[in-house]
């Protein structure tokens, strides 16, 4: 995907407007790389793959118990609609800041400010329902 990014990148720098932030713009374009991955690799999930293994399968961590841990984690992200998906991996696990995010997601700081708070919400709820820890 990074590769793609950038051969996109390259192809599309001379099309771009000047006043264009790049880093918004890579951003962007690696996102729509990782969301269209993502559609892909849905659509053809039911597809049995006899006799290949995937790298993604490959578990990279040193622990085995941190399987059903990281598990838990994607399926609580992906219980979190996309646009706050989006906001909240770009300012929590890129470290992104507000003005960043919205030049990338083209939206307000405001907006981002929000979706970032929604989605976190929404994230703990899912992650405590599926991990059976109902508490607050």
């Amino acid at each position: 995907m990074a590769q793609d990014t950038f051969v996109q990148a390259y192809k599309g720098i001379l099309k771009t407007r000047s006043e264009l932030h790049f880093k918004a713009w890579l951003y962007r374009i690696a996102t729509n790389n990782a969301l269209q991955y993502h559609r892909r690799r849905r659509l053809l999930s039911f597809v049995p793959f006899m006799g290949s293994e995937s790298s993604e399968m490959v578990d990279t961590s040193n622990s085995p118990d941190a399987v059903p841990e990281r598990m838990t984690i994607q399926d609580a992200l992906m219980a979190v609609p996309i646009q706050r998906m989006e906001c909240l991996v770009l300012h929590h696990v890129e470290g992104l800041k507000y003005r960043e995010i919205a030049g990338i997601v083209d939206a307000t700081e405001e907006a981002v400010r929000k979706r970032v708070a929604r989605g976190s919400k929404e994230f703990r709820s899912a992650y405590r329902r599926l991990s059976g820890d109902e508490q607050e």
